[in-house]
Order: C-alpha cells, then sequence, then structure tokens
C-alpha cells in the first residue's frame, strides 16, 4: 500500500503538495493527508530528576553544552524525525524552570507534565496516561539527560518497531563495561525475558553486555494499561518502566529490541565529570561533520563547534576557536586562532575574523574583515568593511539594562582602538579614525575623528630622570 511507510520519510517540504518516491512510483500527496498520516506518534521526555551527583541545585536536564540544554538537544532530536507531532515533557525537581525553558523555546509542540511526589520511570510515564487516554498510536519514551542521541537513530528505531509489527521495543547498546546499567536478559533462543536494573541484578546478570539504553517505542493502547499494574517490590521501592518488558512477555506482546550502533549516543548525563565527557564527544562528532563538508579545522584538539552551526567549504578554522549557538558561516572565511562566535551570527564568504576576536548576535556580509582583539556585537556590517584592531561596538547600557544595535555599511572603515557607542550607524564608506569614540551616526564617506591634539614635550624624559 502506498501509505503504507510514509512515515520513513524524515523531510517535511513546507508546500502544498508533496513528492515522494515509492517503491519507483512517484505519488503526489496534498499537505492535510500528510499531517494526518504523520500524526501517529507522540514522545515521552523523562525530566523529573534532580541529578544529586551533579552537585547544583539546577535541574539535570537545563544544564547545557555549548549553551544548549540537556533537555533541548532531546527535544531537537524528537523533532528533527519529523516523525513526531507532540512531546510530554516530565518535570518535578526545578519544575517551574524547566517548564518555563520548554514553554518559550519549545511550546508549540511540546508540554510539561508534573510529576509529584517522584516515584520511579514507570510512575513518571503514567504521569501522561489521563492526556493520552484515547490515543491510538505509538508513543516513544526517552529520557532527558541524553544529549548525544540522534534523530537518525531514533527515526530507524522508530522503522524498526514498525516493520517488526512490534507492541514494544527496547533500545539497547553493548558496553565492554555495562556497570549502572540495567541489563538485557534474553531466553535461551534469544528473545527478550526482562530488564533486570544493576541494583536488583544477580551476579551472572552483572556480566551480560547488553544494556538497556532507556528509550522504548510502544504501541500505546496494547500497553497503556501496564502503568498502572507496575509493582514496587524492588531495591529502590520504585515503579520500574523497565518492568514493562516482563509484563509485555507476559502477556503475549510482541516485545523487540533494536541494538544502538553508536553506544555513545546514549549515554546518559549524571555529573559534571559525565558532562564535559559528552560535550567532547559531541564537539568531536560536530567537527568531523564540518570537515567532511570541506571545512579545514587546523587543530580539531583545540577547536569547539556546536552542532548548530554551519560552515561552508573551504573555510579554515584556526587553533583554540570556540563556537557555540546556532550561527551560519560562509565560504572561503578564515576564523581565528583564540576567537569566540557566541551565537545567532550569520557570516558572508570570504570574511576573515581576526585572532582574538568576539562576535555574537550579529550580521557579517562578504569580504569584510574583523581584526584582531575587536568585539562585535548586536550589529550589522555591509560588504568589504574593514573594522581595525581593537574595535569595540558598546552595545550594553548598564544603567538601562538595554542593548543596542551597530549598523556599518558597504565599505565603511574604523581605525585600531576605536569606540562605537550602540545606537550607531556608519554609513557607506564612513571612516572612524583610530582612537575615536564616535557617538553620533557618521554618514556616508565622511571621517570621524575624536581625539585630543597630540603635545610633544621636548626632552621630558631626560630632564625627568636628571631630576
Amino acid at each position: 500500500m502506498i501509505f503504507s511507510k510514509i512515515y520513513n520519510y524524515k523531510q517535511i517540504i513546507s508546500q502544498n503538495s508533496y513528492y515522494f518516491n515509492s517503491n519507483g512510483v512517484y505519488v503526489i500527496f496534498i499537505y492535510e493527508n500528510i499531517k494526518e498520516l504523520i500524526m501517529g506518534i507522540k514522545s515521552i521526555i523523562l525530566a523529573a530528576g534532580k541529578g544529586t551527583r551533579m552537585k547544583s541545585e539546577k535541574s539535570k536536564g537545563l544544564h547545557t553544552i555549548f549553551d544548549k540544554t540537556l533537555l533541548g538537544y532531546v527535544l531537537d532530536a524528537v523533532n528533527g524525525t519529523h516523525m513526531i507531532e507532540q512531546s510530554y515533557v516530565i518535570v518535578g525537581h526545578q519544575a517551574e524552570a524547566v517548564t518555563k525553558f520548554v514553554e518559550e523555546n519549545y511550546g508549540n509542540n511540546a508540554k510539561t507534565i508534573l510529576q509529584t511526589p517522584q516515584l520511579g520511570t514507570g510512575h513518571a510515564v503514567s504521569m501522561a496516561c489521563e492526556d493520552l487516554d484515547n490515543f491510538d498510536g505509538e508513543v516513544i519514551i526517552l529520557c532527558g539527560d541524553t544529549p548525544l542521541i540522534t534523530s537518525n537513530t531514533l527515526a530507524n528505531f522508530i522503522d524498526a518497531h514498525k516493520d517488526n509489527k512490534a507492541d514494544i521495543t527496547v533500545m539497547s547498546a553493548i558496553f565492554e563495561n555495562p556497570k549502572n546499567y540495567g541489563r538485557i536478559v534474553r531466553n535461551i533462543d534469544q528473545t527478550l525475558k526482562k530488564i533486570v536494573e544493576e541494583k536488583d541484578a544477580t551476579r551472572e546478570e552483572k556480566q551480560i553486555q547488553e544494556i538497556n539504553a532507556g528509550i522504548y517505542c510502544i504501541n500505546w493502547q496494547k500497553v497503556k494499561k501496564a502503568f498502572s499494574e507496575l509493582k514496587s517490590n524492588n531495591a529502590q521501592g520504585e515503579y520500574y518502566l523497565t518492568d514493562i518488558i516482563a509484563w509485555g512477555v507476559k502477556k503475549n506482546l510482541n516485545v523487540q529490541a533494536f541494538t544502538l550502533k553508536d553506544n555513545t549516543e546514549i549515554l546518559g548525563i549524571n555529573s559534571k565529570v559525565q558532562l564535559a565527557e559528552a560535550a567532547k564527544i559531541l564537539n568531536n562528532r560536530n567537527l568531523k561533520k564540518l570537515m567532511e563538508k570541506g571545512v579545514t579545522i587546523v587543530d580539531p584538539a583545540t577547536t569547539w563547534i556546536s552542532e548548530d552551526t554551519e560552515i561552508g567549504t573551504d573555510t579554515i578554522v584556526y587553533p583554540s576557536v570556540y563556537i557555540n549557538g546556532k550561527n551560519k558561516i560562509g565560504n572561503n572565511c578564515q576564523i581565528g586562532p583564540m576567537s569566540h562566535i557566541r551565537g545567532n551570527c550569520q557570516v558572508g564568504n570570504h570574511v576573515r575574523i581576526g585572532n582574538f576576536v568576539e562576535i555574537k548576535n550579529s550580521i557579517i556580509k562578504d569580504n569584510t574583515n574583523v581584526s584582531h582583539l575587536s568585539y562585535v556585537g548586536d550589529s550589522e556590517l555591509g560588504s568589504h568593511v574593514n573594522i581595525g584592531a581593537g574595535t569595540i561596538t558598546a552595545n550594553y547600557n548598564p544603567v538601562t539594562k538595554v542593548k543596542n544595535r551597530t549598523i556599518i555599511g558597504d565599505y565603511a572603515n574604523t581605525g585600531s582602538n576605536s569606540v562605537l557607542v550602540a545606537p550607531i550607524q556608519l554609513e557607506e564608506g564612513a571612516f572612524v579614525a583610530a582612537g575615536a569614540v564616535a557617538t553620533k551616526n557618521v554618514k556616508a564617506w565622511a571621517l570621524a575623528l575624536s581625539r585630543a591634539p597630540m603635545k610633544v614635550f621636548e626632552n621630558w624624559v631626560k630632564k625627568t630622570k636628571e631630576q
């Protein structure tokens, strides 16, 4: 049937009609039909835990890598599949802060649900039962502290669940040292038997290297009853989500496992040490992708670039560059060394950003140079602009706490050690002289100069030493 595999398509194009190649046949679908077909999957993201080992008052899911929260990485991975219509985020510790984050950044397709008291992962999922009471489709369940999971893996996971016509699919992974993970216990014929948590595992079960990755895909109507039947007779006295595997086996449901190829994707963050480890893995993954697309990374060991940064071919990134947030950098640029791009920046082609330069929330057009030791914030720079060494855009008013923009036209220049006090505009070809503090707009091709006259005192040094 033509519609049967529609959920496999990863890209949704915002047009009135869609063209898909299904078994060699091109088919046209109207947008409303596509929307109905993809709206059969929802997600539940567990983000209620305090994360005691993080040694922080902040909710674990709100800790960041490249200024992006752990929970944000998970939500982006879910949304990036283009297969999931809505997410339910289960909150508990610092619920107000987590809810604010979700509403401000993902409010169009995510809702928070409070878990109180917090009685385990199975109990957490049950918090969404009321909202999903009449839902007839698949639900994917995952944790909000796994920033390395990818959209591609989640999509393949869902596809495998569908292909196997499974009622429950759990994601698993192989670890040489599986300590602290729940173990996947199989029968002699390799069918799934149960998942056992480390604290409840026998000596033999602790030798198992296949672990529970903590991600599930379930047929909601067939499995939702499990969450009212889970027991808390375990070492923690909690209702374990993992127990739905044994429950499903007992009910003769089709229970499957999907083994992850890259086990780093399911690394959970429980401490600041693990946070740093995950950041390094994520960064190395990002750098590899960029280099494979034609970006030159001179020293990957000292370069940090966020996954939300796009960089064009033949751009060179020099050592000790740090780029976080969401940015787009063009082709044939030079970045650094020791420069910092802080997010929300659009950089054109053939742009040179010198060493010890900081840029944030700015647009820089083609063939522009921002020389060393400069700061460009909340600014728009035209093409063929030259920003002299040590130039500062003074964008923040500490009294009013307002940030203002600096607008610099094409072919404009600033001399070394100049300050542009925003809001300010330098029109096309304007020149701000070295050492100047510009507080007013500068018209096209004009020179702005604000310098006290230089005075020279003959033999002053010699006379002072003699005295």
